[in-house]
């Protein structure tokens, strides 16, 4: 009788919300896969807002590292995620370490992997600003993991010539990005949403503008200035209102509150779980966000977007014409946004111009290099 042959084990390491959102759909590809066995280890680097994505995709993980503390920094995230993984990694003995994008959490697992020289995976691989201190500290982040990975999983072409320029051709995929897979499980027509201020919200005789502002590089007075834009933007605009989940991050809320609290039409909510939030995406009319992620969703929606930092990694959505820079000076965000409210000829431009971030099967294509990979490696 012909033995069996081993799966690859595939140990898939993430933290916060955003990773889980892009990586929950993965996770379920490779469950799927009888070639692979699928392990998932979550060090909790954002915990609430972490759990509620896992809770809503159903992943229940192997390994819960539960690092979130009160006034945590990059610091204290790193080396408790590389202590508590260098426990783990010999038990789990995997094949291969997934990582996604950018995070601390994403470094420390790949540097972690490195340590006990296990080969690293990195999903949504390829993304540069070039400027290591914008987006900080995501930037280094992906250039280091970028140096001990074997395996990338690029979204787009533009992404694998970053990788190219930096002498990385060997295991280079384009795959699409995974968000826009995690839409099939999380966008309803008939959809009732959980949220109380959500409910509020008159989708019949008011556009929508959904707004985030969060990142590092932005507290203070950019975000300020963020912040006085959109009031002036909703008193400008009759029309219009504008929700926005507003993070968790003191420095945030403290400058949001004091600015847009008791405004008018503007309706600021807690941070809103993935399908809470994916669903106010597709019914809205306008994005403004800081956020990476939204850069990519948006465009699945036909909605444009509006950028709102000095450059971005996401240098396709600006080429495809899906979404706009306009940085974080007070004038320059008020034009950008009244222009798209106003100019029905130059909204329709963005709202049709073709999302280059896939079709929504990249986590199929991500499986599959695997298997060839561990096919390759006599793995399995």
């Amino acid at each position: 009788m012909k033995n069996k042959k081993k799966r690859i084990r595939v140990l898939s390491v993430f933290g916060t919300r955003p990773e889980a959102i892009k990586m929950c759909p993965l996770i379920k590809e490779l469950n799927r896969k009888n070639e692979i066995e699928s392990i998932v280890c979550v060090t909790g680097q954002h915990r609430q807002m972490l759990d509620q994505v896992l809770e809503i995709f159903g992943i229940q993980p192997d390994y819960d590292l539960n690092l979130m503390r009160e006034s945590q920094s990059l610091t204290t995230i790193t080396i408790n995620a590389l202590l508590e993984l260098e426990k783990i990694l010999p038990k789990i003995d995997p094949d291969l370490v997934l990582v996604h994008g950018d995070t601390t959490t994403s470094v420390s697992a790949a540097l972690a992997a490195y340590y006990q020289q296990i080969p690293v995976g990195h999903v949504e691989a390829g993304l540069r600003t070039y400027n290591i201190y914008s987006p900080f500290p995501e930037e280094m982040n992906r250039k280091m993991i970028s140096q001990i990975a074997e395996l990338f999983f690029a979204p787009t072409e533009n992404n694998k010539e970053n990788l190219e320029k930096e002498n990385i051709s060997k295991n280079v995929y384009i795959t699409g990005n995974t968000v826009i897979d995690a839409f099939k499980y999380t966008v309803k027509e008939e959809y009732q949403f959980k949220d109380s201020t959500l409910k509020r919200v008159n989708f019949n005789e008011f556009r929508i503008i959904l707004m985030t502002a969060h990142r590092r590089e932005n507290l203070g007075k950019p975000l300020e200035n963020i912040c006085k834009a959109v009031k002036r933007i909703v008193n400008e605009n009759k029309n219009v209102q504008v929700v926005y989940p507003v993070h968790l991050n003191p420095a945030v809320r403290n400058t949001v509150f004091s600015i847009l609290g008791n405004v008018e039409r503007i309706h600021l909510s807690e941070p809103l779980d993935v399908e809470d939030m994916h669903n106010i995406m597709a019914r809205s009319s306008l994005i403004l966000t800081d956020s990476g992620g939204l850069q990519e969703e948006g465009p699945y929606f036909g909605i444009p977007v509006v950028v709102l930092r000095t450059e971005t990694e996401r240098l396709e959505a600006i080429e495809a014409g899906t979404a706009k820079l306009a940085g974080t000076c007070e004038d320059d965000i008020c034009f950008t946004v009244n222009q798209l409210l106003c100019d029905k000829a130059t909204y329709r431009k963005m709202a049709q111009a073709v999302n280059p971030y896939g079709d929504g099967h990249a986590s199929e294509r991500i499986a599959g290099k695997i298997i060839e990979w561990g096919r390759i490696q006599d793995v399995i």
